[in-house]
């Protein structure tokens, strides 16, 4: 139970890390007189790093093991806090600071997930994977408010706040993490023998397909709800953000008391169900007339997509022949670059209709379905090969 503690603590520090900036880069990009686009630039710049280097980081957990590379990961992400705060008038020296906090929340998110696949079952996975995705949650949530209090008294302290907690998290996980036993670990080896290559052979390449999907709408439904709702309702930022904040109330709900009763061999089930409610969300958007319909339509798209962002996650788990730290980190670099398409595709479409934005987005929801039914329909599973 300490374990799990400090691995939901870090899971929890990382996506702080990842909101706090949201409110303060604006007003650093702003203050430095940079050009707009740098806001876009050093978000993105922390995707891509996350995108090429998790399938690596998640290889190195399997092999060496999760508590070193939890470690290196809490340092290497520290570090990239600590440099923006010092560096906060260096554009040069952001984007470094923001390439490194990419690099090394990958190795967090995959070595936290694989510890908690190692100490987990089939059985309880679902449980114990709803655990974090609630602290993910929680993190969207207080990351931004955290940053906006902080960068109201100044610009670097968020950053300097954040390196400083990381930081003593380090120790403590120094001291008190355990390494997990992970049985049979050189039979998982010689069943994948080439990594993330010989994963795709199999039908958990569905899965990661469906993640991107799943991430890809989320990140566009984030880029282009602020634009549409100014443009329906006059929405105005504080508002805007006490519906994100409702709403990832919502998303932690649905990982703390759904996910977790979710029970083994009935994931495809709810990814559906996920999918459905998803679509309905966005079309529900469409139909914003006042503040409340808003509210209710982003808590039903977030209720959705939370389903189906965990769940699929603990089915990749299952579905990776042991090789839990590869299967994430996989996952994690899907994510990624769903964060970093989904903005692009869905502002293009903005501009065509907004309505149209959320009608195709729909459709593409209850397409990726077919990802699911691909996948139940395939016999070729690591799963069966290494629980056998």
């Amino acid at each position: 139970m300490k374990n799990l503690f400090l691995l939901l603590s870090i899971q929890f520090l990382v996506y702080l890390g990842f909101g706090i900036i949201i409110p303060v880069l604006p007003e650093v990009v702003v203050e430095n007189q940079w050009n707009d686009v740098h806001v876009g630039g050093l978000l993105t710049v922390y995707a891509l790093a996350s995108f090429f280097t998790a399938p690596f980081w998640g290889e190195i957990s399997d092999k060496f093991g999760r508590k070193q590379l939890i470690l290196i990961g809490l340092v290497g992400f520290s570090l990239s806090f600590l440099i923006f705060s010092l560096f906060i008038d260096n554009l040069f020296i952001l984007y470094l600071s923001r390439f490194i906090g990419g690099l090394f929340s990958g190795a967090l998110y995959t070595s936290v997930t694989g510890y908690i696949s190692d100490v987990s079952t089939n059985e309880n996975r679902n449980k114990y994977m709803g655990l974090m995705g609630m602290t993910i949650g929680l993190g969207f949530i207080f990351g931004p408010a955290v940053g906006g209090v902080l960068g109201e008294i100044q610009l670097h302290l968020p950053f300097t706040t954040s390196a400083a907690l990381i930081a003593i998290l380090f120790v403590v996980a120094l001291i008190g993490l355990k390494e997990p036993e992970r049985k049979g670990e050189a039979a998982k080896r010689e069943l994948i023998p080439k990594g993330a290559s010989t994963l795709f052979q199999y039908r958990i390449r569905y899965l990661f397909a469906f993640s991107f999907f799943v991430t890809f709408i989320l990140a566009g439904v984030e880029a282009t709800f602020q634009l549409f709702q100014i443009d329906r309702i006059d929405i105005t930022p504080a508002q805007l953000g006490s519906l994100f904040m409702f709403s990832g109330f919502v998303d932690a709900g649905i990982q703390g008391g759904i996910i977790r009763r979710i029970k083994d061999g009935t994931e495809t089930k709810w990814l559906f169900a996920a999918q459905i409610i998803t679509a309905i969300g966005l079309v529900f958007i469409t139909m914003t007339s006042n503040l409340v319909m808003a509210g209710i339509a982003l808590c039903v798209f977030t209720a959705g997509n939370a389903l189906a962002r965990t769940c699929v996650v603990s089915l990749t788990t299952k579905e990776s022949g042991g090789k839990f730290g590869l299967a994430s980190g996989i996952s994690y670099s899907m994510d990624n670059l769903g964060r970093i398409i989904g903005p692009l595709v869905f502002t293009g479409l903005f501009n065509v209709g907004a309505s149209f934005t959320y009608y195709i987005s729909a459709i593409i929801a209850l397409f990726v379905i077919a990802l699911i039914v691909f996948f139940k329909h395939s016999k070729k599973s690591l799963r069966t090969e290494y629980e056998g």
